[in-house]
């Protein structure tokens, strides 16, 4: 098949067009390329800012529309998958729809439908959004009042008439799946692709003299995805075992120097207000790293995994919760190599990204083949 993957974030759509390309199929990623995470890809959709960026985008619009026609499949990373405002949106939307076969939605963003289903007070425990029935330290925030924009109607009508013209939807998270399992909408759940090929592992053969903790801070996301008490609760268990831990930030820094900066730790701390790992974490693991992060039960019956369960989970209900799991990794560092060699386990088992890939392509045919 001839593939388009319209965005990018955190190289998802990327190892997805590795793993399929492997497979025979032509794959084509178009990226912004300027974002923080500089991800590179096959099409450079930026947006540069101001005036002249409007102006320079308008001119190489046409130009860009005319790679994206003739694909079986077009997968979008996001509603908003160009730095456009809704209307415009849509009629990209109509153009492409009308110059390819099938579109199809990658749920692994913040959309209207999560957003929704985060503050419905019932489906989850905690979110990005809501702690039992109290906001999080993000709604209660700044951040929350500045990037708000869920509740504009322009923006909500759009994002349902964004999801009324996918043929089907592909959750990389528990979460998200979750979200979308009440639309008419074809669903399914694929993972997060990771290329475990390209991580060599770096187990931790013995009991180490420190513990290497390392936490990767993201300026616009540190309140939303919990980086902040994560690393308030990690600077508290170093000040307390100097002898026994240490930790190492790495913040908003590119992709490819955030994996690099990664790779010689021992335990990586990542996304606290999720019930499922995230890149991040599975990256970590490949490597043999040990994560701390979201692994709830739901999580683990729902892709069914019954025996391997080797990530930290943390529950950002209480503050000590966090301080405590932290404390019995320094305490408890013997048990890291059976830890490392579990976590690597786990994601070639689950997200290699043949396997995902390999999920993709099932879906794909039972739309197409309907």
């Amino acid at each position: 098949m001839k593939i388009l993957f319209l965005g990018d974030v955190s190289n998802f759509h990327n190892t997805l067009a590795h793993a399929l390309r492997s497979a025979g199929h032509e794959c084509v990623v178009a990226s912004m390329a300027n974002s923080w995470q500089r991800i590179a890809g096959d099409i450079d959709i930026s947006r540069e800012d101001g005036i002249l960026g409007t102006a320079k985008f308008a001119a190489k619009l046409p130009f860009l529309l005319a790679k994206m026609c003739g694909y079986d499949i077009v997968h979008f990373i996001n509603p908003h998958f160009l730095s456009l405002k809704p209307n415009k949106l849509a009629q990209v939307l109509a153009f492409l729809k009308q110059h390819n076969r099938y579109l199809f939605y990658s749920a692994c963003c913040t959309d209207y439908d999560y957003l929704s289903t985060c503050h419905d007070g019932s489906t989850f425990r905690y979110s990005d959004f809501l702690l039992g029935d109290k906001p999080s330290p993000y709604v209660e925030s700044h951040e929350w009042t500045q990037h708000n924009h869920w509740d504009n109607p322009e923006v909500v009508n759009y994002h349902h008439h964004f999801i009324n013209n996918m043929d089907g939807i592909v959750a990389c998270l528990y979460e998200y799946f979750v979200s979308y399992k009440n639309q008419s909408i074809p669903l399914a759940y694929a993972g997060i692709p990771i290329d475990t090929d390209a991580f060599k592992p770096r187990y931790i053969e013995s009991e180490p003299q420190k513990v290497r903790f390392f936490i990767g801070i993201q300026r616009q996301k540190t309140i939303l995805k919990g980086a902040d008490r994560l690393l308030y609760a990690a600077q508290r268990i170093t000040e307390r075992y100097p002898q026994l831990c240490e930790l190492a930030i790495a913040e908003s820094v590119p992709f490819k120097e955030y994996v690099n900066l990664m790779s010689s730790s021992h335990v990586i701390l990542d996304q606290l207000y999720s019930y499922t790992p995230a890149t991040n974490a599975l990256m970590a693991m490949a490597q043999g790293m040990i994560a701390v992060s979201g692994a709830e039960p739901e999580y683990y019956d729902f892709i069914g995994e019954t025996t391997n369960r080797p990530i930290i989970n943390v529950s950002p209900l209480t503050e000590d919760d966090i301080y405590n799991k932290l404390e019995w990794i320094v305490l408890n560092k013997s048990q890291l190599p059976a830890l490392s060699r579990a976590s690597r386990e786990f994601v070639v088992k689950h997200n290699d990204s043949r396997i995902v890939a390999q999920k993709h392509i099932d879906f794909w045919n039972k739309i197409i083949t309907k």
